[in-house]
């Protein structure tokens, strides 16, 4: 093992980093702080960051579904005083493979979060709501967009007027305009087009959107990259995983469409459509007493849509009472269409709002983020080392139907 010290950050390796201070290994042990453990990995297929939660990470060389997986009977040859920093998240792992990764040592989230939401339609003025009501302790402010003035004004006018006596702690909202697009901490994308009218027979709403949404926030990932946004880039607009994947792609190529890796890091961009599936499958499973354990044992992975994967149960998972909830949740928006209404609410407030605020507290949720070159939706937390993605002893059947999931998703963008 190498121990280093540069930007007075400490560091270590597996690997020689000859142009870093090389340091003692009481110096870095006795070290209190956040420590980085320098990597290599294909920066096409691997985070830039995320935070070392099990010993395993520290010898991983390809990521993907593996990052959900655990095995419980490994043992690593490694000091205490690792173990215990990793046991604690105080290891963030940094992929020497991306430009400018000496960067990533000075970055700090903020006590309270500057958010910025583009599209104050069904679903992104709903969030707002959401957001207003409920994250006044870790919300500092909230920038509005909307291409219809006399939308955006109004909603100046209204959320502001939400108020409640001896209570203080509500975010500021307040109008923005374009080039601010990227002066915050979080920007959530919620601008849609395509969004099939009530009464449309349609099996997969959200895939009838993906190209004009597509089109649409590509460009703002290129705004996301001339401004060199070090913030979260949280797409709330369908389908989640594959816009996310777009956002990537397009932030991160050149003039002549190379790419250079100088765009948003893959942890940076976030999928915000999983939660509500999470709450349709708890909904229906409620409903039956066979699947009632889904609520303190279930699971969601994967796609807000066709390729949806619910497991009932991580602890006795059964096969048949999993496809049920999962046929169940993949059909929680066309009852509500049915009903002669578009099925947002629960969307904004469970896969936005809710998940937003979590993620911003550094509290488990359901959010798509990057695995191997694909969003893939899963329970995860945001701390101060990086990214946490729950890792599970899957059970085969299970990790059959994730692999499926994957394949399906990594063959679209």
């Amino acid at each position: 093992m190498f121990y280093y010290k540069f930007r007075n950050k400490y560091m270590f390796s597996l690997n020689n980093y000859p142009q870093f201070e090389r340091v003692e290994e009481v110096l870095i042990k006795e070290h209190n702080e956040i420590i980085y453990y320098l990597c290599s990995l294909d920066p096409f297929i691997s985070r830039k960051t995320f935070s070392i939660t099990h010993p395993s990470l520290l010898f991983i060389k390809k990521e993907g579904l593996n990052l959900l997986q655990v095995d419980g009977n490994e043992v690593y040859d490694l000091p205490k005083w690792i173990l215990e920093k990793i046991e604690d998240r105080r290891i963030m792992a940094i992929n020497t493979t991306f430009p400018n990764w000496q960067n990533k040592l000075l970055e700090r989230h903020p006590a309270k979060w500057r958010v910025h939401i583009a599209g104050l339609g069904d679903v992104g003025s709903t969030l707002l709501i959401g957001l207003r009501l409920l994250g006044g302790d870790c919300i500092d402010s909230i920038g509005i967009y909307d291409r219809t003035p006399d939308k955006l004004q109004r909603w100046s006018y209204e959320i502001n007027q939400v108020y409640c006596p001896g209570n203080e702690g509500f975010p500021e909202v307040y109008p923005i305009s374009e080039s601010e697009f990227f002066n915050c901490d979080m920007f959530v994308f919620c601008i849609a087009k395509g969004v099939p009218p009530v009464g449309k027979d349609v099996k997969d709403v959200r895939m009838i959107q993906f190209q004009e949404n597509a089109n649409i926030i590509e460009t703002f990932a290129k705004k996301a990259r001339a401004a060199d946004f070090k913030g979260i880039f949280a797409v709330v607009s369908d389908p989640v995983d594959l816009l996310c994947k777009v956002v990537f792609n397009s932030s991160n190529k050149d003039s002549q469409g190379n790419f250079d890796f100088k765009g948003l890091a893959p942890e940076q961009v976030r999928g915000y459509g999983l939660g509500v599936m999470h709450a349709r499958a708890a909904y229906y499973a409620k409903e039956n007493p066979k699947t009632l354990h889904y609520l303190k044992e279930g699971r969601a992975f994967g796609p807000h849509g066709e390729d949806l994967v619910i497991a009932d149960s991580i602890e006795d998972y059964n096969e048949i009472l999993s496809i049920y909830l999962t046929n169940k949740a993949k059909a929680g928006n066309l009852e509500v269409r049915k009903t002669g209404f578009k099925p947002y609410i629960a969307p904004a407030l469970s896969s936005g709002s809710l998940s937003i605020i979590a993620t911003i507290r550094g509290d488990w949720h359901y959010s798509a983020t990057y695995m191997g070159g694909v969003y893939m939706g899963s329970k995860n937390r945001l701390s101060s080392s990086g990214t946490e993605v729950e890792r599970l002893e899957l059970p085969e059947l299970l990790l059959q139907r994730l692999q499926n999931t994957y394949a399906k998703l990594e063959k679209m963008v």
